[in-house]
């Protein structure tokens, strides 16, 4: 498969390579798990700051190519598949880790809600993605931005954006800015002790499931439009509150009240 086809971006400038390792921590102990290697355009870079890399890289090809590399590096392993698809709790074995990608823009989100799902484990998420999805991610509310994705990422990481990249920096040339984004966990969910995570964030997802809609419509599929309206007033929130007006704290004091109605 094309690495078109694969939504690849390949990040070819060396002086955007090194602004984007000098970024990074380094650590004798650091290891990290890079999604979408590519040619190893900052393997060679987190190697020399880590006690061991795991590459994934889906494109056949390339993987080779990782392969003679790691006959270079010995703390480098390259691992073969779909980050959505592979076992990584098997491919981490045990120990914490950091995450660092160039992510095709078209997966950005499935790839952060699967590295969620062990964010017990990891320390940092350090991704380069397109800028308006970074963006997306660092909103607060109130902003136009602000939506499901922003919830997700805070609930579990403090993200920040910490370089803006330009489209000439990659091979093949995006259309688009990107952004080197990283997400510091824990997020908010440290805070809020929730007993069912995934049942919030279900929740959650259905109070944007129309997102200029209020929380009293979206809402109402679900449960009953008094119970609903209850909710919002014991919670301190306006009957015409919209999802994009409620932080993540306002978010699990609604649901609270409604599980608990």
């Amino acid at each position: 498969m094309s690495p078109k086809r694969l939504g690849q971006h390949f990040l070819i400038d060396a002086g955007w390579r090194s602004r984007i390792a000098n970024s990074l921590p380094a650590g004798p102990d650091t290891a990290w798990l890079e999604i979408g290697a590519g040619h190893g355009e900052m393997t060679r870079e987190l190697a020399r700051r880590a006690a061991r890399v795991i590459a994934v890289e889906l494109d056949l090809r390339l993987v080779e190519r990782l392969r003679d590399l790691a006959g270079e590096l010995p703390n480098l392993e390259v691992v073969a598949g779909d980050v959505l698809a592979l076992d990584l709790e098997r491919i981490l074995s045990s120990g914490r880790f950091r995450v660092y990608g160039n992510l095709p823009y078209y997966i950005t989100s499935p790839i952060l809600r699967r590295l969620f799902e062990h964010a017990h484990r990891i320390d940092a998420i350090h991704v380069v993605i397109q800028l308006e999805v970074a963006a997306r991610i660092v909103a607060r509310p109130g902003r136009r931005q602000y939506g499901y994705l922003s919830v997700l990422a805070q609930f579990y990481a403090r993200p920040e954006i910490v370089l803006r990249i330009p489209p000439g920096a990659f091979r093949p040339r995006p259309k688009v800015t990107s952004a080197l984004i990283t997400l510091r966990l824990p997020g908010e969910r440290a805070e809020l002790g929730l007993a069912d995570e995934r049942k919030f964030l279900d929740f959650v997802q259905s109070c944007f499931a129309q997102k200029r809609k209020t929380l009293l419509n979206n809402l109402r599929a679900g449960s009953d439009s008094g119970r609903v309206a209850e909710a919002l007033r014991a919670a301190g929130l306006p009957a015409d509150a919209r999802a994009e007006q409620l932080t993540i704290a306002e978010f699990a004091s609604l649901y609270g009240r409604l599980l608990a109605s």
